[in-house]
């Protein structure tokens, strides 16, 4: 399993989502190095398909899956918890789904 987080320097979330990724990845037992990704301009924003900070993706699919006409940029994502709050980070929740998809 490969498991990477793309960040932006300018989004102060990124350190939170690690943990919380890290976390996760070891109660569910999996083992496996987090890659650490650093998107530095719009141009690799839009190769590594960067849709804001942090990106989570297993085995290269992003857990939450950008809405159509997402801009691929530098910038802090947003993402909604399965309770309907805005939050800087994934849910845990689908966080641990999408680990236990690849596991």
């Amino acid at each position: 399993m490969t498991v990477e987080l793309l960040w932006w320097d300018g989004c102060p979330s990124h350190p939170d989502a690690l943990d919380q990724l890290n976390r996760i990845l070891r109660e569910e037992g999996v083992r496996t190095d987090v890659e650490l990704v650093e998107v530095t301009s719009d141009e690799q924003a839009q190769r590594e398909r960067f849709f804001g900070s942090p990106t989570i993706r297993i085995d290269g699919e992003d857990i939450v899956p950008p809405g159509n006409g997402e801009p691929c940029s530098l910038t802090c994502r947003v993402y909604r918890t399965r309770a309907g709050k805005i939050s800087p980070i994934p849910d845990p929740e689908d966080v641990r789904e999408a680990v236990r998809r690849a596991a």
